[in-house]
């Protein structure tokens, strides 16, 4: 947690040079730590949190620019090449902080509580899963039953065109979902986009028959991937592999092409948000947040604001649902479940509802915590059960632990403490927006 203590340590720092050192010295430290021990936890929170420092110190903003391309655009893509499954963590953090993003539009700009969000993401995903793969020709099929040897009904490179045909699509998806829904308010707007997303997860899951549009709950594959360039493999290996220390192969040139186009896409959602906040429209939503019936007497057309929140919010879904399709080369209606809808909420809550760094340090913190943190401690209690390690004091060996204690199997209870401590300690959450924390000092005052 981000606390007044940190900020006014780090405004010691926000004089001459020191701003410059601080960033600079933070980065290298944590790019030699990952470098030199690629499996060690601590050492990638050390880089990762390298961002915060380069976002709480005040240096010139060229500088910070400078600094955060070259950790963002060189040092990570080199470090996850080196240690893949990095990578991977840095690309779930850029979806998630997206679909924080997208929900943060509706939760923390408009105040509206989407208990379904998650289906817009699937809609995305499942757009590119019928259209890049055999899906079309397979529909005839039963599921199991269609032959190997089906073409694919779009070429890989149509997956460009798509991630801004998921934009237009979630983004209609929003409007359907809020056209007949967006009169109700409060609890029974959230039960209401419960429902939908719980709605668009079984139609996933049954559309196998009478025309397999789905493939049910066997989940759609193989998804097409864009094609990668003749040479960028060969040109990196002769080039960067005395960094790396191993040969790159296809598979780690499409995992950093996917990292690469998620940041992309971040950056573009990151500009549209602050663009929208400070707009007529942004403002609308912050009327309607704040008192629905104060905004309808000023003029604000109320349900066509909320649809736009909707619209927007979904869109930021669609296209990384997109991207996830491609990427995975696999989905399935598990990857959509109520509980990722409930996952991106805690993000948005526990970085700050209605901030744009707020929410993105949220995603980062959840996605860490769930596939670093959490797992790391699962495979070590893993280690501890298969030894013949005791404890001294009680005389309790470790193989005797139950497995009901792994870690990872009490994330839902984890997102309950979460959210609870925030709301009693910190309800404003680790970055709060402006005309939050201003909210709340008034009503402590």
């Amino acid at each position: 947690m981000v606390s007044s203590h940190f900020e006014d340590l780090l405004s010691r720092f926000s004089r001459g040079p020191w701003p410059y050192l601080l960033v600079l010295a933070h980065i290298a430290a944590g790019t030699q730590l990952v470098y030199t021990q690629p499996r060690s936890i601590l050492a990638f929170l050390v880089l990762v949190s390298s961002f915060l420092t380069l976002y709480f110190v005040r240096a010139d903003l060229r500088f910070k620019f400078f600094a955060g391309a070259l950790l963002a655009v060189v040092i990570i893509p080199l470090i996850g090449v080196r240690n893949i499954f990095y990578l991977e963590v840095i690309f779930q953090i850029a979806v998630f902080a997206a679909l924080a993003l997208g929900l943060n539009i509706v939760v923390g700009f408009a105040g509206l509580l989407d208990l379904g969000y998650v289906a817009f993401y699937a809609v995305g995903a499942y757009l590119w899963a019928f259209f890049g793969s055999q899906q079309f020709y397979a529909m005839y099929y039963a599921p199991g039953t269609q032959p190997s040897d089906l073409p694919f009904l779009l070429p890989g490179d149509a997956f460009y065109m798509f991630m801004l045909l998921g934009v237009v699509v979630a983004a209609f998806t929003g409007i359907i979902l809020g056209l007949p829904v967006l009169r109700v308010r409060g609890d029974y707007l959230a039960i209401v986009t419960l429902g939908f997303g719980e709605v668009i997860r079984v139609l996933a899951n049954n559309l196998d028959k009478p025309l397999n549009l789905t493939n049910g709950p066997q989940g759609i594959t193989p998804i097409q991937r864009p094609t990668m360039p003749e040479g960028v493999v060969e040109f990196v290996n002769s080039t960067l592999q005395p960094l790396i220390g191993h040969r790159v192969t296809v598979a780690d040139m499409y995992n950093l092409l996917f990292y690469l186009l998620a940041l992309v896409v971040i950056v573009v959602i990151i500009f549209v948000t602050r663009r929208l906040d400070d707009s007529k429209l942004g403002r609308a939503w912050t009327a309607v947040r704040e008192d629905e019936t104060a905004a309808i007497a000023q003029g604000i057309p109320l349900v066509k604001t909320k649809l736009a929140a909707f619209a927007v919010g979904a869109s930021f879904a669609g296209v990384m649902g997109v991207l996830l399709a491609a990427s995975r080369t696999f989905i399935s209606p598990e990857s959509f479940s109520f509980m990722q809808s409930i996952g991106v909420l805690v993000m948005v809550i526990l970085g700050g509802s209605g901030s744009i760094p707020g929410v993105i340090l949220g995603a980062a913190t959840i996605t860490i915590l769930n596939l670093q943190v959490l797992q790391g401690f699962s495979l070590y209690l893993t280690e501890l059960r298969q030894s013949d390690a005791i404890i001294p004091i009680i005389n309790f060996a470790w193989k005797d632990l139950s497995t009901q204690l792994d870690p990872a199997k009490y994330q839902k209870m984890l997102f309950g403490i979460i959210l609870i401590v925030m709301m009693i300690f910190r309800p404003e959450g680790m970055i709060p927006a402006t005309r939050r924390r201003r909210k709340i000092d008034q009503e402590e005052n």
